[in-house]
């Protein structure tokens, strides 16, 4: 047990320096060259190093416990910075999802419905031009000659980078995780937010554990957006962090639509996969592959009905 504590503390020590104290003492050496420096003088190199090394030669400085609260007041703020940045990447994650849109405050209400509207009409536009491409495609195959696939498939293209479905949130990453509940309600008569919850104690640990990896790669990618928006404040002092912040925030966004992806092929697979296992594990007799009957016999059993009326108080 004592060396299974010490591995485990190990463990949490390394974690604790790698996503917290690292980038957290870098965003502090960063912060300390921005108010040094200035905009003004904010790629002098010289003028840093001299302020440095006059830090380094204050009394306080030279002595052991001097030193020591100075590492240790770096540490806390590092561990500090690091927090808030994952408590940014919480609210980017969901921006990016964008899950409750519609009850969001009304200036940010307005400009996402005005986007989920705007991606609509790109969308349908874009789906038509599909269709056009899929029955050109048809009629040739029917008159004997070689479909031409390059159209309907650089219009799939298309729709797809615009929504995998029909947009219903403002952002590509929220579409992509609504997809998913769209697609197995329209295949198998699925309520994935009923299903999932009993599915994911009924799955197999393989099939969890890559699941939890993609969300573990999703909460990642979101605390790098937080620390984009750290390094974007920074820019009001010196402007060499606007490239920092913009670098920072094109990986995010990039490692978000990755991960949110990923996630939700995940999710739509395992419950197609193991939808019909979980059926029989709650005693419905079912022989075959999963059917939109089974689907709504599922949802029906699983949904919590709704609480029942009950009469308004009678004033004393």
């Amino acid at each position: 047990m004592g060396g299974f504590l010490g591995e485990l503390g190990k463990k949490l020590a390394e974690r604790w320096l790698s996503l917290l104290v690292l980038p957290g003492a870098l965003y502090l050496a960063v912060a300390t060259a921005a108010l040094t420096l200035g905009q003004s003088d904010a790629l002098d190199v010289v003028l840093l190093a001299d302020r440095i090394g006059g830090w380094a030669k204050a009394p306080a400085a030279s002595t052991v416990g001097g030193q020591v609260v100075v590492l240790a007041a770096v540490l806390a703020g590092a561990a500090l910075v690091g927090i808030t940045a994952q408590a940014l990447g919480s609210l980017v994650e969901r921006v990016a999802l964008a899950v409750g849109w519609r009850n969001w405050p009304a200036p940010f209400r307005w400009i996402a419905d005005h986007r989920v509207c705007k991606r609509r009409q790109r969308w349908d536009s874009a789906h038509s031009a599909y269709q056009a491409g899929v029955a050109r495609a048809r009629r040739t195959h029917h008159g004997g000659a070689s479909p031409d696939s390059a159209q309907w498939r650089a219009a799939h293209q298309t729709r797809s980078r615009i929504a995998p479905e029909r947009p219903d949130r403002p952002t590509w990453s929220g579409d992509r995780v609504h997809a998913t509940a769209v697609r197995l309600d329209r295949d198998h008569h699925l309520d994935l937010g009923t299903l999932w919850p009993h599915l994911w104690l009924h799955l197999p640990d393989g099939a969890r554990a890559e699941i939890t990896m993609a969300r573990q790669d999703l909460t990642r990618a979101t605390t790098l957006g937080g620390w984009a928006v750290l390094y974007a404040a920074l820019t009001c002092w010196w402007w060499p962090a606007a490239p920092v912040a913009v670098t920072l925030l094109l990986t995010a966004r990039y490692r978000i639509r990755s991960a949110v992806a990923t996630d939700a092929l995940l999710r739509e697979a395992a419950t197609r996969l193991h939808a019909v296992e979980l059926a029989r594990h709650l005693g419905i007799d079912h022989v075959g592959p999963l059917t939109p009957q089974l689907g709504d016999t599922l949802t029906h059993l699983l949904h919590t009905r709704p609480p029942a009326s009950t009469p308004d108080c009678l004033s004393p």
